[in-house]
């Protein structure tokens, strides 16, 4: 029984404003149902609302917030004689930016009562801060890694 891998697909295009392949694949994040011009809306009103709350460019802030909610461990569910071990792997560079607009988006999603834009700008805001849910997130992911670390052995 052969594991086939999954064909990844590489955004070639960047996003027109900010001409960076990083905002393209937040704006894919974002979207919904196809949706990418309402995508595209939310993800810039975000970046004019970081860029009027902060007075720093919104590129900066996007990118040190990504950096801050990137995960370096995770731990994954291995079987080994009928006991199953959480070992800690470390995290590709492609995974943890995957994580990090996951936790990012998640954490915007989660607050009610506000648009979606005010919701991203001030989770990216935070996260830049390191402080939020998406960098709470991280610092669980890497205490558990942490606590689980007797069982890196298994991680083969």
């Amino acid at each position: 029984m052969a594991k086939f891998k999954k064909k990844r697909r590489i955004i070639t295009s960047s996003d027109p404003v900010y001409n960076n392949l990083i905002v393209a694949k937040l704006i894919n994040h974002v979207m919904r149902r196809g949706k990418k011009t309402v995508a595209r809306k939310i993800v810039y009103n975000a970046f004019d609302i970081i860029k009027t709350k902060t007075q720093k460019e919104p590129l900066e802030v996007f990118q040190g917030a990504l950096k801050n909610a990137t995960p370096l461990l995770e731990v994954k569910p291995k079987r080994v004689g009928g006991a199953t071990y959480q070992v800690p792997k470390e995290v590709t560079a492609d995974r943890g930016l995957t994580l990090a607009f996951r936790w990012i988006i998640k954490a915007a999603k989660s607050k009610k009562g506000k648009p979606m834009r005010e919701k991203l700008a001030e989770e990216l805001i935070m996260a830049f801060k390191n402080e939020g849910s998406a960098v709470k997130k991280k610092e669980d992911t890497h205490r558990m890694a942490e606590a689980n670390r007797a069982f890196a052995h298994f991680s083969w």
